[in-house]
């Protein structure tokens, strides 16, 4: 009988363990409240919080092409950075940083690190300087020099528009981690071409070489060259949204929305001297665009 005990309980001891082992994972032979499932929730790693935005930033460095320049807004061929959309001092325009820093503030809290004819390759060694500054906040006008070429096999590659504007923010992040960035989209330059060909003197101005891809042979209206201009157009809705996308994924950052791009520009906000670049009426529009979007809320 004793020898039959033995060779049960040995028996109930193996199968406990096995069940243990194979079934019922974490539990312990002979300790009841083991064999119960643990009551204790799941911790799960709390995602970083969203950084506020700062809707009056108190310094604001500007980087981009011939438009941030206020190229052709007071004479011809010259820049004009004092009526820059973003960082001019003319009150006639009211600049982005004229509205955030006052004017006794602009002259030594604003920087223009734009440069008439810059493409997107650029952006990154500008976006280097404005870093340097400590800014904290950024704006950024680039892409239609890209799409601007003589033809439009030169457009710059929507691949390599998107691997610059990513090292670009990855540049000033190293040196200023905590700036805020505002984007604007790129301007529809086919929009450009309809509102300045009914100019004799845009289309004078034009034959001399401006944004060929667009602007060559205003007068055409045959399907190869209208084939060109949608080809141009779509090309900046394409950068357009390389913008959008990889401005979404910096918490601090604020793509304009398109609303560049879908500002109907009129004879009155062009350059008289080029039919192309914005006048000082649109240079001011441009403020207005960017001050809606970085001040709300």
């Amino acid at each position: 009988m004793r020898g039959r005990r033995r060779f049960r309980t040995a028996v109930a001891a193996a199968t406990a363990a096995l069940l243990c082992g194979g079934v019922l994972s974490g539990c312990t032979a002979g300790d009841p409240e083991a064999a119960a499932p643990s009551a204790r929730p799941t911790v799960r790693p709390t995602p970083s919080p969203t950084p506020p935005w700062d809707v009056s930033p108190a310094s604001v460095a500007a980087v981009g092409d011939s438009v941030t320049r206020a190229f052709d807004a007071c004479s011809v061929l010259t820049d004009c950075p004092e009526v820059s959309w973003a960082t001019g001092t003319d009150t006639a325009v009211n600049s982005l940083a004229l509205r955030l820093l006052g004017p006794e503030k602009v002259a030594t809290r604003s920087w223009n690190l734009a440069r008439t004819g810059a493409r997107m390759a650029e952006l990154p060694e500008q976006m280097a300087g404005a870093a340097a500054e400590k800014p904290e906040l950024v704006t950024v006008m680039m892409g239609a020099n890209d799409a601007c070429r003589a033809t439009p096999d030169l457009m710059t590659p929507v691949a390599d528009f998107r691997a610059s504007f990513e090292t670009a923010l990855a540049r000033l992040r190293a040196g200023a981690p905590k700036a805020q960035v505002y984007v604007a989209s790129v301007p529809d330059l086919k929009h450009l071409w309809s509102t300045g060909r009914v100019s004799p003197m845009g289309l004078q101005v034009w034959k001399l070489g401006i944004c060929g891809a667009m602007l060559a042979d205003a007068e055409d209206l045959g399907p190869a060259a209208e084939r060109r201009r949608a080809a141009v157009r779509d090309r900046v809705v394409a950068y357009n949204e390389v913008l959008e996308e990889v401005c979404a994924k910096d918490a601090r950052c604020r793509y304009d929305g398109g609303a560049v791009f879908g500002f109907r520009f009129d004879g009155g906000q062009l350059s008289p001297w080029d039919w192309f670049h914005p006048s000082k009426d649109g240079q001011a529009r441009l403020a207005e665009l960017a001050y809606r979007r970085i001040t709300k809320e």
